[in-house]
């Protein structure tokens, strides 16, 4: 291998390559929980989207549910003092704070739910709106709780494999990349399946792709296509309430304003590039992810030899900018190859019986 690094020119990119190939599978674990969030907004995306309601507040409602989930696990740590358990170091605090958060990304969902299919104000509008609104309270929040901070109820452990599966050649750092998660991040791979079997192979999945198609055909063989689309936005604050609890409950134990640092607007992107589809909006999730885990790594161990002079000389910015980069990208590759469902962004109203 050595020596194909010292062919000009195509040297430098057998070199890349490596280093790419060794950044991966070094960082395997931070590239799964850096795709956490990303999946899990692009899942909440799917779930709007799908069912013809363009959904661009999940940058809003992670924020919220990441306040929300910090703020009453706080609180409920105070209330009833417990030692983490074995288990995910799981307290009740936790589960209460993961619990206020995901209830949270409901109510938000539900706020934009009503907006966008009752008052079938422009759900471009609607979902700005959830996105100032939330960035400006979460911040003044912030800021006052900053002079009075509240004591951390902690966060969730991670999931220790055995040395056996992560030893394996070959395939053992998948097993490290996979299982040594917080179980936010492990539930992420199982809500990503569930999904995707439930929205191409159930009825339910049969009648949210025909509302999201063509919701006056949809009606008339008797779904409620109002309904319909009510239940799907409010479902997707499920999501959007995971991806904020994983922020101040799985991967941190505190919150900052703006902490989100849009996320949810890469979500989406995930969301469009993997082409409305669970599985690959979660490949698009780790793409992105491991861009920034590139980033990061080639700005505190860059790779050896001429291919380390020549990325070392370009300003860190850049590569702290390499997700949005990337994001821009692939966005600009996809557009008009990725098709959205036919109705999506379309308010309905339903037709008078006279």
């Amino acid at each position: 291998m050595n020596g194909l690094f010292d062919v000009p020119v195509l040297g430098l990119v057998f070199q890349l390559l490596d280093y790419l190939v060794t950044v991966v599978t070094l960082n395997g674990p931070i590239i799964l929980a850096l795709a956490t969030p990303l999946a899990l907004g692009a899942l909440s995306g799917v779930m709007c989207e799908r069912s013809g309601v363009v959904n661009i507040g999940i940058e809003g409602m992670m924020l919220a549910s990441a306040f929300v989930g910090w703020f009453v696990a706080a609180l409920a740590a105070q209330a009833m003092p417990a030692a983490p358990s074995a288990f995910f170091g799981i307290t009740p605090a936790l589960l209460i704070g993961l619990l206020a958060a995901v209830l949270c990304g409901m109510l938000v969902s539900a706020l934009h739910a009503w907006l966008s299919i009752s008052l079938r104000v422009d759900q471009i509008i609607s979902g700005t709106i959830i996105n100032i609104v939330a960035a400006g309270i979460t911040g003044y929040l912030d800021v006052l709780f900053s002079t009075n901070p509240l004591p951390t109820a902690g966060k969730f452990a991670p999931f220790v494999p055995p040395d056996v599966l992560t030893g394996l050649p070959l395939v053992g750092w998948l097993f490290k990349m996979f299982l040594a998660q917080g179980p936010i991040t492990l539930s992420v791979i199982i809500l990503v399946v569930a999904l995707e079997i439930l929205l191409f192979r159930s009825r339910w999945g049969l009648r949210t792709r025909a509302v999201g198609e063509h919701p006056k055909a949809a009606e008339t063989v008797g779904i409620d296509v109002i309904r319909l689309r009510y239940r799907n936005v409010i479902l997707g604050g499920v999501f959007a309430g995971l991806a904020g609890a994983w922020f101040t409950l799985d991967f941190g134990n505190s919150f900052q304003g703006g902490m989100t640092g849009g996320r949810g607007f890469i979500a989406l992107a995930a969301l469009i590039f993997g082409r409305w589809r669970p599985v690959g909006a979660f490949l698009a999730a780790l793409l992105f992810a491991a861009s920034s885990a590139l980033g990061i790594a080639i700005r505190t161990t860059p790779p050896s030899g001429e291919l380390g002079t020549i990325l070392t000389s370009i300003p860190e910015e850049v590569f702290a900018a390499l997700p949005y980069i990337v994001t821009i990208v692939i966005l600009a590759g996809v557009v008009g190859r990725s098709i959205a469902p036919a109705a999506d962004g379309q308010p309905y109203e339903r037709e008078s019986a006279t």
